[in-house]
């Protein structure tokens, strides 16, 4: 399959909003040959990236919108613009080859449109976006819902945020502390003639000059370092991890953190790793095996306690809970696309539905680390706040101070262009057991 029909079917059916990327894109990735996956990949992901842009000129050049059943020729055509204005892929490369894969759509009457819509946009479309920019959705290309709810709660750091979600991601590396130092490794990686430098705030954390393939990694297969953002690897620091201590990874897929606490506390009592999806815990379960660890791998909604907890108490739990991913859209960029304003309010809800449940289980005395990869306050330290005020037993203790920005609850780390992922913390421990009868 060429490339750019194979990232315009999959970015149709995000556009009709029925599926992601993860899951749209590997289905055409099969159908197109080795070589070309890396193109395919660009094609889709960037075109999520810049769609606000693309969206903005593409309603400029054309008369009147496409119909909701021709989401494939609209995908095309933003595929399209993107090799125009954000790839050197030549002008008549792009438009010939995008033009070319309208055959394949059986929609004979898209050809002369596309033609003609893509070489109005090489001879006009650079004027046309300038005029366009006064809009700053199309400026930092964020959809509307977001680029005003970033100007609200980060006045002063908005656009730097919309800038960071733009840039491509760094890739950063967590070394397994039970098998070689950080230094060590990173002696390793220059012998083998990769360029990276450690992490500012994680202890394990890498970050790589330059992207590359993990089995270029020394000895990754062996499991002496996996891929993780340092943003993600704080957690296993902030929980205070120590001998003997039983341990619950809420919402763990796809395990990075899991291997984190193992790696980082070899002597833990034991850990669950929990999450609501089976299928997803197939990814936890790789990822531990490739890394030499153990964990009771359970699959079911973290709220319903009655059905997977044995009554024991945890003295460390991680609550990772779904989020809206703002801080980690230039990961996921089709985020812009399939995520709504209408969407906060109910994963508040679900999260502080999740603190409610979990904290009965923790200990007297332990800890309950709070963390989203969102950079909207609603999801962060406005649940934090909530819960404070309807639960006793419970006190914030402070984070370090060297990382993110310091909120009312919590501290926030907002994404950096060639740092570490947007993120969010809270430290809570139980100092008194719950009164018989009060539910959080």
């Amino acid at each position: 399959m060429n490339p750019r029909l194979a990232a315009a079917r999959a970015l149709s059916v995000v556009l009709s909003g029925k599926a992601s990327l993860g899951s749209s894109l590997p289905e055409v990735l099969g159908k197109v040959d080795a070589r070309d996956r890396g193109l395919t990949q660009d094609l889709a992901f960037g075109t999520a990236r810049w769609h606000s842009r693309l969206a903005g000129l593409a309603d400029k050049l054309l008369q009147k919108p496409f119909k909701a059943a021709d989401r494939d020729v609209e995908a095309l055509l933003l595929v399209g613009l993107y090799q125009l204005f954000h790839t050197r892929i030549p002008a008549h490369a792009a438009i010939g080859e995008t033009v070319g894969c309208v055959d394949k759509l059986k929609k004979p009457w898209a050809k002369g449109l596309l033609n003609a819509v893509l070489r109005r946009a090489q001879r006009e479309g650079e004027a046309m976006l300038a005029e366009l920019e006064h809009d700053p959705v199309i400026r930092v290309a964020h959809p509307r819902w977001l680029q005003k709810a970033l100007k609200a709660h980060w006045p002063e750091h908005w656009e730097a945020i919309c800038a960071a979600n733009n840039a491509h991601p760094p890739m950063m590396l967590r070394v397994n502390r039970r098998q070689v130092s950080r230094d060590a490794y990173l002696a390793e990686l220059q012998a083998a003639g990769i360029d990276a430098h450690p992490c500012e705030f994680s202890e394990d954390g890498i970050r790589l000059v330059a992207p590359c393939d993990v089995h270029q990694l020394p000895s990754f297969a062996e499991g002496r370092v996996s891929v993780q953002d340092e943003a993600a690897q704080l957690a296993a620091s902030l929980l205070d991890l120590a001998p003997g201590q039983r341990v619950l990874d809420a919402c763990c897929a796809p395990g990075g953190k899991t291997c984190h606490l193992l790696e980082r506390e070899p002597q833990l009592a034991g850990l669950i790793a929990l999450d609501l999806e089976p299928k997803r815990l197939v990814r936890v379960r790789e990822n531990l095996e490739r890394l030499h660890l153990q964990a009771e791998l359970v699959a079911d909604d973290a709220r319903a306690t009655e059905r997977w907890w044995d009554g024991k108490p945890f003295q460390r739990i991680l609550l990772d809970a779904p989020c809206s991913a703002t801080g980690v859209i230039r990961r996921h960029p089709d985020i812009k696309l399939t995520r709504q304003a209408d969407d906060i309010a109910p994963l508040a809800a679900l999260q502080g539905e999740m603190l409610d449940a979990l904290w009965p289980t923790l200990d007297v005395g332990g800890i309950l680390l709070y963390a989203t990869c969102s950079v909207l306050p609603t999801e962060n330290r406005e649940v934090i706040g909530a819960f404070l005020e309807r639960t006793p037993g419970v006190r914030e203790l402070d984070l370090p101070g060297g990382f993110g920005l310091q909120q009312p609850h919590g501290r926030q780390l907002l994404p950096q262009e060639s740092g570490h992922d947007g993120f969010y913390y809270a430290k809570l421990i139980k100092i008194a057991a719950q009164p018989r009868g009060v539910s959080g």
